[in-house]
């Protein structure tokens, strides 16, 4: 079996044949949380409840468990990062990769020309990290807008709506801010086996990704470190909904967060966990008072009831190495394994205490952004292609997404162990990723007259904007340059790169013609077409501009490059 990017390199040489063949185009459960500044918050599993100020911060805490962490200076990170010097030491081209390859990692983009200017700028990459630590989003605005029944569908239990939420908030954010990042970060752990709230089980409901979802956001809006994330979740009734008996939930768990898989260890654990259950009415945990009273030897201490076995499972110096290695293993899958036990050890080092210190070290590393090669999921696609072409949305569009996310196989929060592979890439799933990229997005033009249609199949799809004369150098007296101009702008939008001289060629024997001795524009393709009448002469030039759009974009949905994070060369 080919590794996923030769496999993807194989489906395009595939498609790029039949493009030009066909090349027209066309305590029980731990809740609530604190909060800095003088708010209170519960602990949950019988613990006391905490006041924090600025001056407690530190101190608040369970039995050692301490509930709130500042994220760490990225100065005391210990996985090598890409600085500024580092990255405007590159090449133009090289720039321009990493830094799209950063952007689409957090599911964000920008039209190449704001893109260009931040590059220009010399401070590209704190420019995007100071931004993480900034708060712009207007939150009141962005959730009425995606739960605005003339603009999104609001669906029925059986469609997920919450899910289709969680996936319209990311199209709707307009900034690359901390609420953006929560967000992400949020979304990058339920895609994980550790925190996916698996509505594909009988036992889970459709609250179950919210409440799983909305419950990360909200620690992460206050400081919560990832330990305190991690027992509140374990505790819970949408964990227990996944692993529904003592021995079953405390195995996993071990497995799950510490990487442990001696089996002597989860009889301790069942017992610990004895008088907890899943009750088949409502499917509801229920903890009942006949706890275990035995004393019990696990994590290098003495526990006795389930409150116990969790907390101190956070606790546990294993539990920071297990969930590194998970992480690792989701950003780095191709790498081997002495690659990926190398960047765990080397994360862990660092003494990481919330999820950030994690994700962030890994995203901004020189490791991922400049030798890491693997297939892009679809949201980094979707969403990254969704800024950079000024992409408009219908009603049911972010639906169409999520079903399509389905279809690939990358179903978000959907699967009991998380997405155990983050980019399946057999044949059929390969073929719906690039089938939705390819007709939903590059294919489809937004028609300015049904703006304010949001019901309206023709709103959906990228703005003229996307492909305005402003956006590239054009040469009026040479349609050869021009042409050139126009593919190299489009090819540098959207996957980042310039193409090549044989794909220079492929357009200009489809496009140009000999004329009058002269290279010219062949009629439909004539964006310097002129007419007496000035109105009809913009309108044919636009619309023959598109027609160049369609056919260089429909060739670029069949490139692996679109669908890969690539290493830098």
């Amino acid at each position: 079996m080919p590794n996923s990017h030769a496999l993807i390199r194989w489906i395009s040489i595939l498609l790029i044949s039949l493009f030009l063949t066909n090349c027209g185009g066309g305590g029980s459960s731990a809740t609530a949380v604190g909060t800095t500044g003088g708010t209170t918050g519960t602990t949950g599993g019988g613990g006391t409840t905490s006041t924090t100020t600025d001056d407690e911060f530190s101190r608040s805490e369970y039995k050692g468990l301490t509930f709130y962490y500042k994220n760490m200076p990225s100065s005391d990170y210990t996985l090598k990062q890409l600085t500024n010097a580092d990255f405007n030491a590159l090449n133009a081209s090289q720039k321009l990769q990493v830094a799209d390859k950063l952007l689409s990692t957090l599911f964000f983009g920008y039209p190449l020309k704001a893109l260009q200017e931040k590059i220009d700028s010399g401070n590209f990459i704190d420019s995007v990290k100071n931004g993480l630590d900034e708060d712009t989003t207007d939150k009141a605005w962005l959730e009425n807008y995606i739960l605005d029944e003339d603009k999104f569908n609001q669906y029925s239990r059986w469609n997920e709506p919450q899910a289709i939420n969680i996936l319209s908030r990311f199209y709707a954010m307009k900034d690359l801010d901390s609420y953006f990042l929560k967000n992400w970060v949020a979304y990058i752990l339920t895609q994980t086996i550790m925190f996916s709230p698996a509505y594909e089980l009988e036992t889970t409901h459709t609250p179950n990704i919210s409440r799983v979802y909305n419950r990360l956001v909200t620690m992460l809006n206050v400081d919560s470190g990832m330990r305190y994330i991690a027992y509140v979740h374990m505790m819970s009734e949408d964990n227990w909904r996944r692993f529904r008996s003592p021995e079953d939930n405390g195995r996993e768990m071990l497995e799950i967060f510490t990487l442990d898989q001696d089996d002597k260890h989860v009889p301790i654990a069942g017992q610990a966990l004895k008088n907890w259950k899943l009750n088949t009415d409502s499917d509801t945990l229920e903890v009942s008072l006949n706890q275990n009273r035995q004393p019990l030897q696990l994590f290098g201490t003495t526990i006795y009831n389930g409150d116990d076995f969790y907390r101190e499972l956070a606790k546990s110096d294993a539990f920071t190495k297990g969930v590194t290695s998970r992480l690792v293993h989701f950003f780095f899958p191709e790498a081997s394994d002495t690659k990926k036990q190398q960047i765990t050890d080397t994360i862990v080092a660092s003494k990481p205490e919330t999820w950030q210190d994690i994700l962030l070290q890994i995203v901004f590393s020189e490791e991922y952004l400049l030798h890491t090669h693997r297939a892009k999921s679809a949201e980094e696609t979707f969403y990254s292609l969704a800024k950079k072409i000024d992409y408009k949305h219908r009603k049911s569009t972010i639906a169409y997404f999520k079903e399509g996310l389905e279809e690939m196989h990358q179903a978000t929060m959907k699967y009991k162990l998380g997405k155990l592979e983050r980019v399946p890439l057999d044949t059929l799933s390969f073929a719906h990723y690039h089938q939705f990229i390819r007709e939903q997005v590059l294919l489809r033009r937004s028609n300015p007259d049904a703006i304010n249609d949001y019901a309206s199949w023709s709103r959906s799809g990228w703005s003229d904007s996307f492909i305005s004369f402003d956006n590239f150098t054009f040469d009026s007296n040479s349609d050869t340059a021009s042409l050139d101009a126009f593919v190299q702008y489009l090819f540098k939008s959207i996957i980042s790169r310039k193409a090549t001289s044989e794909e220079l060629k492929l357009f200009r024997n489809h496009m140009i013609e000999e004329r009058d001795g002269k290279q010219l524009f062949r009629y439909e393709f004539n964006m310097f077409v002129t007419y007496d009448e000035g109105e009809r002469q913009a309108n044919e030039r636009e619309e023959r501009k598109r027609n160049i759009a369609f056919i260089v974009l429909d060739y670029i949905s069949r490139l692996d490059d679109t669908y890969t994070q690539r290493e830098v060369k």
